[in-house]
């Protein structure tokens, strides 16, 4: 009887104890939970870091600025030592798990290229009267403004100038427009008169027939331009290669020609017509020509020489006082 009672008490004390383990490992975790913890990293939009930007679980104290945030677009990286310090400064339960951690603040930012830094020059160049087909090209090389996301991506000009001799041009440019503090970029370069032209938007193979959907339209500098190449897409649609056409490269007229109708050495349907009458005959070409071309025909049943000009594929046509000639 002494041995069951013993082992009772002994049962119960056991599952007190496991309760008791249970409740604390609760707290534990609770507490975990709770502890303030340092994020990985952090992107901010105002121009003040708070702590709560860095730390997680801060509670009431996650909205106080304890730094001013990078510009826009750029990072700022705090070290363990300054990260402990605010913690202790702000009664945070926080300390670093060693001497090299650390977390990289960026500013989040709207990117300005150097496309649209173009694009808004050309238009106040107009304001000035410097119209036309341009393309400005700027020296310098890494050109881009970075401003705060909230803002918005206008551009201002001070000092522009324009030397219409040499066409080069400076200005001062800043974004945003209307912001008067804002940073100050000094931009320098050229202008270019430019010429629209047809290219392949394909690499078309000699001896292809070239249609319109083969061709886009690009913007080129008018200087680099041959003497030969082709602006207009009609001496292009119809024709064929001399050789292969790269995709995007401009077009020299000696690139292209009319579609051979007649290969040399080809049957050919020898035509003559006249008011009264029209004659065929067959024939052989000494030679190769394309529509309009005039070449010569060899009549196969005459064996004479003629020349006749081309009409269409196979097919030649002859002036009436060859009629002799198709007998």
């Amino acid at each position: 009887m002494l041995s069951s009672i013993n082992l009772l008490n002994f049962l119960a004390f056991t599952i007190i104890l496991i309760g008791n383990c249970n409740l604390l490992a609760s707290e534990n975790l609770l507490n975990a939970a709770e502890n303030v913890i340092l994020r990985k990293s952090a992107s901010v939009t105002d121009r003040e870091i708070k702590i709560g930007d860095l730390f997680l679980n801060c509670g009431d104290k996650c909205g106080t600025a304890i730094a001013y945030a990078p510009q826009p677009g750029k990072r700022a990286i705090f070290d363990a030592n300054w990260l402990y310090r605010v913690s202790r400064g702000y009664q945070l339960d926080w300390r670093p798990l060693s001497r090299h951690q650390r977390i990289v603040v960026e500013r989040e930012s709207i990117v300005i290229t150097k496309e649209q830094i173009a694009e808004e020059l050309l238009v106040v160049l107009e304001g000035h009267g410097i119209k036309g087909d341009l393309q400005v090209e700027f020296s310098n090389r890494a050109l881009r403004l970075h401003i705060a996301a909230e803002n918005l991506a206008q551009i201002g000009f001070e000092s522009l100038n324009y030397n219409p001799q040499n066409q080069r041009f400076s200005a001062i440019i800043y974004a945003p427009a209307k912001d008067p503090s804002a940073k100050r970029v000094r931009v320098t370069g050229k202008l270019y008169a430019t010429s629209e032209i047809p290219v392949p938007n394909r690499r078309i193979l000699k001896g292809e027939l070239i249609k319109e959907t083969d061709l886009e339209w690009i913007k080129v500098k008018s200087r680099r331009l041959q003497a030969d190449t082709i602006i207009n897409a009609n001496d292009l649609i119809g024709k064929t290669p001399s050789r292969g056409l790269r995709r995007g490269a401009p077009v020299r007229l000696s690139g292209v020609r009319r579609p051979i109708l007649v290969p040399k050495g080809g049957l050919v349907t020898i035509v003559l017509r006249s008011p009264k009458m029209v004659l065929t005959s067959q024939g052989k070409a000494i030679n190769g020509g394309s529509e309009g071309d005039v070449i010569q025909v060899k009549n196969i049943q005459s064996k004479t020489v003629i020349e006749a000009k081309v009409t269409g594929p196979g097919r030649v046509i002859v002036r009436p006082n060859a009629i002799l000639a198709m007998n």
